[in-house]
């Protein structure tokens, strides 16, 4: 098997100067459902960020999406330069060989842009409507940060793809990571959980907001396109590689 099968390349380009020392990362990779993507998509239409990089990679399906007549990159970073907060937002269902590749590089972004925080997520199922929010931080700094919130830290479990390899290489390197674990019932569209990880991301992350009442509204569409745009992407990925 090549080389670059084995360990693909991922390129992220700025589209403008950035300025996010202190700042923070939001990881909007999608993890188990769209919750995280969803929640994400909402604190950038609310919170008012810009469009600022795409992250690309050989191994990503070619495929660009159309959004009011304009091409799209399917894994963007937004940015809001005036809170120093950027967001990697992803409609692309990353396979597991890729995740390891991602959460590196995006540990070594936030490096070079001296970013003080990186706020992930992952859903649980619950079918008990268990709604109470568990977090868990890369750090003692991180773990302080969320006991300032009063959620419940998360003692004994695992934390699998993206979030995990973040809490584990950002142990190492003495980088803060939170990541969110927010209960869902596995309905789709999953608004309440949604709706309450927008909410605590938003705690975390001064100045940024959510808006739950577009958000009810706008939850079922946003999904919608997701979803439409991640399975055409898997489609046309099988299709190449067959």
């Amino acid at each position: 098997m090549p080389h670059n099968t084995l360990y693909p390349k991922i390129t992220i380009k700025e589209l403008r100067p950035l300025n996010l020392e202190g700042g923070f990362l939001i990881d909007g990779f999608p993890s188990v459902g769209f919750s995280s993507v969803i929640a994400t998509e909402s604190l950038i239409q609310t919170s008012q960020f810009k469009l600022a990089g795409i992250i690309d990679s050989d191994i990503f399906p070619p495929i660009s999406l159309i959004k009011d007549g304009t091409p799209n990159y399917p894994t963007r970073i937004f940015v809001n330069d005036e809170l120093k907060v950027a967001a990697f937002l992803s409609h692309l269902a990353v396979e597991e060989s890729l995740q390891r590749n991602i959460a590196r590089k995006m540990l070594q972004w936030a490096k070079d842009q001296k970013i003080s925080l990186i706020v992930s997520s992952v859903s649980i199922k619950s079918a008990n409507n268990d709604e109470e929010i568990i977090a868990v931080g890369s750090t003692e700094n991180a773990t302080k940060k969320i006991k300032e919130l009063s959620l419940k830290t998360l003692k004994h479990g695992t934390i699998p793809g993206i979030p995990g390899v973040l809490l584990n290489e950002g142990s190492l390197t003495q980088q803060d990571v939170i990541v969110i674990l927010f209960h869902s019932d596995g309905t789709s569209p999953d608004f309440r959980s949604s709706a309450k990880l927008c909410m605590v991301m938003s705690q975390l992350i001064p100045g940024t907001s959510c808006d739950i009442a577009a958000l009810q509204v706008e939850a079922e569409k946003i999904e919608k396109v997701i979803k439409k745009d991640v399975d055409e992407a898997r489609h046309l990925k099988d299709t190449m590689y067959r």
